[in-house]
């Protein structure tokens, strides 16, 4: 049945089409709305379990947690609780957890603009924590988007057995739009990891053997270690390259962007091409250079200061030019200003 649904709503409801169980979260905007749907949801349903944290750090220890008990869990704050998070994420990854948290931008850093949308958390995504590791992390544009991408999200959790990161802003979360999420299909996969006290019964941040015994004195155990998680992730990441390209016949100018900006400047596809990155990272290296060969300007619109127009620059091995969407407040009139400016530019 269509009916009016919000980003935030679509996103809760993805996850538990998905099989989620458990959701612990702190309040924060914009994603106050999930952890909200997750307290009400679990009144009614009480094999889904729901915890209010005391903060971000204690939420993102339950979320890891309930999913080594066995539970399909995920946690939704935004940059300040996500910069919170970023030690616990480190060991979700160590102890091969899978579980979904969902980061909505808004301005920062620090408490920033609350209520104004961002998309300046991108490198936290692969740098937040210490050390190496292959996180995988989506973005939609649409309701229909959060819910069917909060689902992929969980799926893409499962098959590299890792948290996976599901993106959003303050305008997407709250953006409301008529849909049917009860007929929109949607893959699950199931758990396949043994939970907490099967098999496995120790699950630490030091380095380990397959069965969690400490091994802190043996580079090749960690090094086996971390090519099979890496070989593991970049094969689930590979059954999602998910992007959408709108060419323009005659363009020379591809417009990049993604997220709330994509839908802002999607008006603009009657005079240029754009290409729209739904899997966020790993970058998406061998599509993008497909892509752009053929394009004399390649411009990246988005809400930062090129955080991801740096990705690209290092998948294609070619300058591009930037639009920083900064202080939230995305307006189309003053984005077309900046493209002929970029445009002018190359004319001198």
């Amino acid at each position: 049945m269509k009916r009016l649904v919000s980003g935030n709503e679509a996103i809760f409801q993805g996850a538990v089409r998905a099989g989620a169980s458990y959701f612990a979260g702190y309040p924060i905007s914009p994603t106050s709305e999930i952890l909200q749907q997750a307290a009400l949801y679990s009144e009614e349903n009480p094999e889904f379990r729901f915890l209010q944290a005391e903060d971000e750090i204690a939420a993102a220890i339950a979320t890891i947690s309930a999913s080594l008990a066995g539970a399909k869990s995920f946690s939704a704050t935004s940059g300040p609780g996500f910069s919170l998070m970023q030690e616990a994420l480190g060991w979700g990854h160590v102890v091969e957890a899978p579980c979904v948290f969902v980061n909505s931008m808004r301005v920062g850093p620090s408490t920033g603009m609350p209520t104004q949308p961002a998309q300046s958390d991108l490198l936290q995504i692969k740098a937040g924590s210490a050390g190496d590791y292959y996180p995988i992390a989506f973005y939609p544009n649409s309701v229909r988007e959060c819910f069917q991408l909060t689902a992929i999200a969980f799926n893409a959790a499962e098959e590299s057995l890792s948290p996976t990161i599901l993106l959003a802003d303050a305008f997407l979360s709250h953006l409301y739009e008529i849909v049917d999420l009860e007929d929109t299909a949607t893959e699950v996969v199931p758990r396949s990891k043994e939970s907490l006290g099967r098999g496995q019964r120790l699950f630490t941040g030091t380095v380990h053997d397959k069965m969690g015994n400490v091994k802190t004195n043996d580079p090749e155990i960690y090094r086996r270690w971390l090519w099979e998680l890496k070989d593991r992730h970049d094969r689930a990441a590979e059954k999602y390259p998910l992007f959408e390209y709108l060419p323009r016949k005659g363009s020379e100018t591809l417009l990049i962007a993604f997220g709330i900006t994509s839908r802002v400047i999607s008006s603009l596809k009657d005079r240029f091409s754009i290409f729209r990155p739904i899997r966020i990272y790993p970058v998406l290296e061998k599509e993008l250079n497909e892509v752009t060969r053929s394009y004399r300007h390649i411009i990246v619109v988005e809400g930062s200061d090129g955080q991801y127009a740096s990705w690209v620059e290092c998948a294609i091995c070619r300058k591009v030019m930037r639009v920083p969407c900064l202080g939230g407040g995305f307006k189309l009139r003053w984005i077309q200003s900046q493209i002929e400016e970029c445009l002018r530019g190359t004319t001198k």
